[in-house]
């Protein structure tokens, strides 16, 4: 196929398309009908040409579809992620004497699309993975999506959808999030854009697509780079990547992410990294895969860019169990379009680490693009813990103290971590933290009752226990009056109150905040004493050993005991309980567990974010499957793991290729070591 009438064809789409948008979105048409259409005949005969037809043509889009809801589907082939690093020395070993294809990392949301008979069927989400999202009726509204090929096997397709930084920029002006607030980034916005009901809405977003890889289809082509390049005359325009010629050192390793990254912002396309993986696929499918990730490449991540601030101080806030957690408060940055001035210091042993201290100059990034995190103390010396942390609670003036306890640092080793604490059970913010959790959505899941509406509520004297949620109807006529409230307001608060008396083991055993006792403990002591509170309460008293459960230690064991041991506490639990319906657990099939599910018996450690679902969500999954979810420093040795494969048979010789286009630094002097693609 001629590539230059294909591009004609490709421009002239796009041209029509940003016409349409004048006339019916803008109101200002820059071309009379007359043009418009004589170009329209032209894009009509180009498609007739090349036999290929973008889905967003204006030949085929007749309005823009909406759908009521997400349908999901099944992948057969796993879309699974790739294991991470961020040194070049990483990338050589697992390179070996290996041809691999270097590829940029688009910051988008994953698609995949499926091809039938030349026709697109389905596009859907990658999801968690092994179920995505189908969002067919989007493609229209997309860039770069082909409506029909010249193709007439089955084949499948996987890319990334993505808004160009340019205009991201121009949107995120106008743009807000389900939560009415602007959106942090591109990648945020193209996810959620991708996921709308409503294409004509979806169509505004300027959403590109660009494929990775090819799924299915084209097995005549053993190399990953072929198959890309063979998707050009089909109408895509494959991610720009690079395949080696010979074995790299790591100083070429990394000239070529150089390389690539300077191309990415050149042509304004957005990445966080860049992907290298075998290129031949019969290596690749033999290395296997986890359950998180295919083992043939690697995803090399941009060390996080690092703006330098003065730090004003530190700021104390005193949480539920009594640790007061200290927050930096510096000189407000601007990193990825947002300002940023707060990051977690996390407890006293990372301050004491960095030695930081007021009016210190600071190093801060965005951790993933997301999380601002203070990384760096460029005026070290001279440091006192004694002149930094506060000697009073800065909430209710009494004494705060020391604590140390062991645990980890960010490189998995073992250390004692110092934090400082408020053991004043009375003190006010503590308190207020306690509630807060009481009424969480994993606990009691009472909505409506805000951390502003608690502290309007105890500030009035009407709560001082848990108990007290549940009397709130005596001040009925009072709440009523009060600012933000009325009768409709009360009405859903009252109810939402009411159906939380209606519980399950696990809820209220959170809700009771006994220290490290989370959603995968309650799970564990809701199976191992029948859904039965009583149950679980007089085991304490006779002396149970924790121990024996599932990563259940000698700490776990001692907040348990300690915390039944407090009268107060006992109290609640006892009284609680009389206003409250415990559900009791579905009983499960024991005969099916031990004999047929493979998962009984075994711990899963979950680890990292998986879409679409959330850290306890996964942890109810897995419980479902009968088994119990570990915690995640469970991987810490398995990280440390040799990513070198042996392969059997695999050569070391590199076939030439012919130039499938133009790598966009031609003057990039890598001609030695790269296939220019």
């Amino acid at each position: 196929m001629d590539q230059n009438l294909l591009m004609k064809q490709r421009e002239l789409n796009d041209r029509l398309n940003r016409y349409r948008n004048e006339y019916y979105n803008l109101n200002s048409p820059s071309v009379s009908d007359a043009v418009y259409d004589r170009l329209f005949e032209e894009l009509q005969e180009l498609e007739s040409a090349t036999g290929v037809q973008m889905s967003n043509s204006p030949t085929n889009t007749v309005g823009y579809p909406a759908v009521s809801k997400l349908e999901k589907t099944n992948h057969s082939i796993p879309l699974l992620s790739l294991d991470k690093v961020k040194n070049a020395e990483d990338l050589c070993r697992f390179m070996g004497e290996h041809q691999v294809m270097f590829m940029l990392k688009l910051d988008g949301l994953t698609i995949k699309l499926t091809y039938e008979g030349g026709k697109l069927v389905e596009a859907a989400t990658r999801g968690d993975g092994d179920v995505g999202e189908i969002v067919t009726h989007n493609t229209r509204a997309i860039g770069g999506i082909p409506e029909n090929i010249q193709y007439e096997d089955r084949l499948v397709v996987t890319g990334e959808a993505f808004i160009r930084p340019s205009d991201f920029e121009q949107l995120k002006t106008t743009l807000v999030d389900s939560d009415g607030k602007p959106y942090k980034n591109g990648r945020n916005l193209a996810a959620g854009s991708v996921r709308l009901f409503d294409a004509g809405t979806c169509l505004g977003r300027r959403l590109m697509f660009m494929p990775f890889n090819v799924l299915e289809g084209m097995e005549e082509l053993p190399r990953k780079s072929e198959r890309l390049k063979a998707l050009r005359p089909l109408g895509f325009l494959p991610c720009k990547y690079m395949v080696t010629k010979r074995p790299l050192t790591q100083k070429e390793t990394e000239d070529g992410i150089r390389q690539l990254k300077e191309y990415a912002a050149d042509a304004d396309i957005p990445i966080d990294g860049i992907v290298i993986t075998y290129n031949d696929i019969a290596l690749s499918k033999s290395c296997g895969r986890t359950g998180h990730h295919y083992k043939d490449g690697l995803a090399f991540k941009f060390e996080d860019d690092l703006f330098q601030t003065k730090l004003q101080t530190i700021e104390w806030t005193p949480g539920r169990t009594g640790e007061i957690a200290p927050v930096a408060i510096f000189e407000p940055v601007e990193i990825d379009g947002c300002e940023v001035s707060r990051a977690s210091l996390h407890n006293l042993s990372f301050i004491e680490d960095l030695e930081l201290a007021p009016g210190c100059r600071i190093l801060v990034s965005k951790r993933n693009k997301i999380i601002p995190h203070v990384e760096e103390n460029l005026d070290r010396g001279n440091f006192s813990m004694d002149a930094v942390i506060p000697h009073q609670c800065p909430c209710c003036g009494e004494p705060t103290r020391i604590h140390e306890t062991s645990g980890r640092g960010e490189n998995g080793e073992e250390r004692v971590i110092k934090t400082l604490f408020c053991d004043n059970a009375a003190c006010e913010t503590r308190r207020l933290k306690q509630f807060v959790h009481f009424v969480s959505k994993k606990a009691m899941n009472i909505e409506g009752l805000s951390e502003g509406t608690l502290e309007k509520l105890i500030g009035r004297g009407w709560i001082h226990s848990y108990l007290d949620i549940y009397r709130l109807d005596q001040h009925r006529n009072e709440i009523i009056r009060m600012d933000g409230f009325g009768e409709k307001s009360w009405q859903r608060l009252w109810d939402a109150i009411q159906q939380s008396r209606s519980t399950t083991f696990e809820r209220y055993v959170i809700a009771m905040d006994i220290p490290m006792v989370g959603n995968t403990a309650s799970k564990v002591l809701c199976r191992e004493f029948h859904g039965s509170l009583n149950e679980f309460r007089d085991a304490v008293y006779g002396g149970y050993d924790f121990r024996q459960l599932p990563d259940f230690g000698e700490t776990l064991h001692n907040n348990i005991q300690e915390w039944f041991n407090e009268e107060e506490n006992f109290c609640i639990w006892e009284e609680l309980q009389m206003m409250m319906n415990i559900q009791k657990p579905a009983e499960a099939d024991n005969q099916t567990v031990s004999q047929d599910n493979p998962f009984s018996g075994t711990t899963i450690v979950v680890t990292g974010k998986v879409e679409p679902y959330t850290r306890d969500e996964m942890n109810s999954l897995i419980a479902s499957l009968g088994a119990v979810a570990g915690p995640q420093d469970r991987l810490s040795g398995l990280r440390r793991e040799s990513r070198q494969q042996a392969v059997q048979g695999a050569g070391t010789g590199y076939p030439g290729a012919d130039a499938g286009g133009i790598f966009p630094h031609g003057r990039c002097g890598l001609t030695s070591r790269f296939i220019r693609v």
